[in-house]
């Protein structure tokens, strides 16, 4: 029997996991709830840009959502600058008896030793009393700072760090929230936006840290952060607007997970509106952008992961994987004992049902 999902979230993200959703037999659609009054009405079909009539409209009432009685949710509405009232809609939803997999909000991909201890029992008392799961998961943080530095430090017989890395050039990257509100793209060098303000990077990665660090059975004693910002050389154009000469073009950010002083896991963004920027910071495996995982150890790896689509450039692919790494979880998180679920007690992932004939 098909596994009754709704969506809430039309963004970047939220689209490409509806095309899923509606084209996968394993699932079925029951609604879809969208923030912008133009898309209430359209249906599915057309907001995933589907040649397909679904016969399911979209909704702005989230009450509407839950009245349908799906088996799980798939949470893709933006969290970064709304955390408080994601938070409030995915206990909402637990609460109800259903099932959440999403990529917000990011602090309960793994919130012990992040967010505080009274927010976390909240989420879980919520659970237990819908008798239900959350999974929150991504690329970075997601399965390129869990799942797969996890499945290379199996194999070692000893490790003294784990980095990982986003090398990307965002200059095709549509969404103008992330990259002007959040990332501060066109900034004044030092404007820093919230991203960059004291804590903040160490509490939107220390998800990813405190999760290896778990895995890795290491205790994370301190989480320190650093950025850098390059100014544009001169005015260019890119997917958002026109970056002005001596704006920001290009960002460094570092967050560090400490043992005994020792930057044991390391988490790496390098982020360029224009290629020749920086040259001297790390260089993507492939044009575009590429993310990276090095572990130092014995034996010590590099390995380089570079996301591609017949369909959009490696910005897309990204969020591509992310919305697949979301949907193929909703099963097992539906199965899955009532509470914040994580990588770690989930089953391993194996695209289970995502065969389609080339």
């Amino acid at each position: 029997m098909a596994i009754r999902v709704a969506l809430i979230g039309t963004g970047n993200c939220g689209s490409l996991a509806l095309r899923q959703l509606i084209q996968d037999a394993r699932f079925d659609l029951t609604g879809v709830w969208v923030s912008a009054e133009a898309k209430v009405g359209r249906d599915a079909g057309e907001l995933a840009r589907l040649d397909v009539t679904t016969g399911v409209a979209a909704t702005n009432d989230l009450d509407e959502i839950i009245a349908a009685k799906p088996d799980c949710v798939v949470y893709c509405a933006m969290g970064d600058i709304r955390p408080r009232e994601a938070l409030a809609d995915v206990r909402g939803l637990l609460e109800a008896g259903i099932n959440v997999v999403g990529s917000s909000p990011g602090f309960l991909s793994y919130p012990w030793g992040v967010i505080g201890d009274h927010t976390i029992e909240k989420v879980e008392n919520a659970a237990r009393q819908g008798n239900a799961s959350l999974f929150i998961t991504g690329v970075d943080p997601g399965f390129v700072t869990d799942l797969l530095p996890l499945a290379l430090a199996s194999t070692c017989q000893s490790i003294s760090q784990i980095r990982t890395m986003e090398i990307a050039d965002y200059a095709t990257y549509d969404g103008a929230t992330v990259m002007f509100d959040v990332m501060g793209f066109g900034n004044d060098i030092g404007d820093l936006p919230f991203l960059y303000q004291p804590g903040m990077l160490s509490a939107a990665w220390g998800v990813g840290i405190r999760q290896l660090a778990a895995g890795l059975g290491v205790t994370v004693d301190e989480i320190r952060d650093s950025v850098e910002q390059e100014p544009a050389p001169e005015d260019f154009d890119v997917a958002v607007g026109t970056i002005k000469k001596g704006t920001v073009a290009a960002v460094r950010f570092l967050i560090e997970g400490l043992v005994a002083g020792q930057p044991v896991i390391v988490v790496e963004h390098i982020t360029r509106l224009r290629g020749d920027l920086r040259p001297d910071w790390a260089q993507p495996a492939q044009e575009g952008g590429s993310y990276r995982v090095e572990i130092t150890g014995e034996p010590s790896y590099v390995m380089d992961i570079c996301p591609t689509s017949r369909n959009g450039d490696h910005n897309y692919a990204a969020i591509l994987a992310a919305a697949g790494r979301i949907v193929n979880a909703i099963p097992d998180v539906v199965d899955a004992a009532p509470g914040i679920r994580t990588t770690l007690d989930l089953p391993l992932g194996t695209g289970k049902g995502a065969y389609r004939p080339a």
